[in-house]
């Protein structure tokens, strides 16, 4: 976790330590160089300021409003363990109230922009092709949604966005807030236990879940802990992998959410071509690539929510801190009952982990 406490006092010597660091390790990816080295990973990027990186201004959901322009493009969100990554055309992109929406058949997010403190262009021209990117950060500096451009035949249709939104004048490193540490559950015995069961009892839709956490005051792993009967499951954390091994062999179209602080991120199909990579277990099909930290996984739940079309099951991934990595569903639609298929998967999870 970035330690930074101040603004960069040294950009050059920053600038240094993040080269000695990348001759030594040449994979590493700027995210953990940014852990190792106690600052955001907005600030790395920041030092290549007029080399290939662009700070970009006014209002980003302006600028995120434009990005169906640019065509088929590869969305990136992440956060400490999982990398989700989903390529397709950025449509029926919307904001308002509190959020916004990109509701295409490939890409399909919910945008938080109030938690959204900054973006870049970013242009890579050492990779080859050339990388171009845009690159959305909160307050604490943190990515939390990245665009590449993948249609060649758009490279000006993106200079002319960075053009339109390019910061001019500014100069220095941005400072970003540390980021804080998880807060402390409150003791279950300070909880109203029946009130927040009955409550979860009544759902009507599985958005009400975090609603009611936050009237109760609960965490999301204290929530699941204090669940109604039957409810909320915990097994072993190989059934992560095992769902994924059965969505594949029985063909079985999913929902993979991976959330960072300011997206979540949504793939809705089938997996197939499944790979293990030193501590990651992957989904590397064509549009979709999934990138899950085993040894990060500290809980995993089977998690069941009633709404008005019947129960939905979830498999949960946290860490230690408490954190979502991810959640599972089998595929569907508001309206719609969940798949019989999923509901026997989710099952056979739990007898294998008992």
């Amino acid at each position: 976790m970035p330690t930074q406490t101040a603004p960069i006092a040294d950009p050059e010597l920053l600038a240094t330590q993040w080269r000695d660091l990348l001759e030594a390790e040449p994979k590493l990816r700027i995210r953990d160089a940014a852990d190792r080295l106690g600052v955001s990973e907005a600030n790395l990027l920041e030092l290549s300021l007029g080399r290939g990186v662009t700070r970009l201004s006014g209002s980003l959901t302006d600028l995120f409003g434009r990005v169906g322009e640019l065509g088929r493009c590869m969305a990136l969100t992440r956060n400490e363990a999982a990398v989700h990554e989903r390529t397709g055309e950025y449509q029926e992109i919307s904001f308002g109230g509190h959020g916004g929406l990109v509701l295409g058949p490939d890409i399909d997010l919910r945008l938080f922009p109030k938690k959204w403190s900054t973006a870049y262009a970013v242009i890579d021209e050492e990779a080859k092709p050339t990388r171009r990117s845009l690159q959305f950060f909160d307050k604490n500096g943190l990515a939390a949604h990245k665009i590449y451009l993948r249609d060649e035949e758009k490279v000006e249709a993106f200079n002319a966005l960075v053009s339109d939104f390019s910061e001019e004048g500014a100069a220095g490193l941005t400072y970003f807030e540390p980021r804080k540490p998880a807060k402390d559950e409150r003791p279950d015995v300070e909880i109203d236990i029946s009130g927040f069961q009955e409550a979860w009892l009544g759902m009507k839709d599985t958005h009400d879940f975090f609603m009611i956490c936050h009237k109760f005051g609960v965490s999301r792993t204290q929530a699941l802990r204090l669940a109604p009967e039957g409810h909320a499951l915990e097994v072993a954390n190989h059934s992560f992998r095992n769902a994924l091994e059965k969505a594949r062999d029985g063909e079985l179209p999913i929902m993979v959410f991976v959330s960072s602080a300011g997206v979540i991120q949504i793939h809705t199909g089938p997996v197939k071509k499944l790979m293990e990579y030193g501590d990651w277990f992957n989904v590397m099909d064509p549009d979709f690539n999934l990138h899950v930290l085993e040894t990060a996984i500290a809980s995993t739940w089977i998690v069941r929510k009633p709404t008005e079309d019947g129960i939905v099951t979830s498999l949960e991934l946290f860490d230690a801190e408490g954190e979502s990595i991810l959640l599972m569903f089998g595929a569907r639609k508001p309206g719609k009952p969940e798949l019989p298929e999923w509901t026997r998967l989710t099952e056979e999870l739990l007898q294998t982990s008992s």
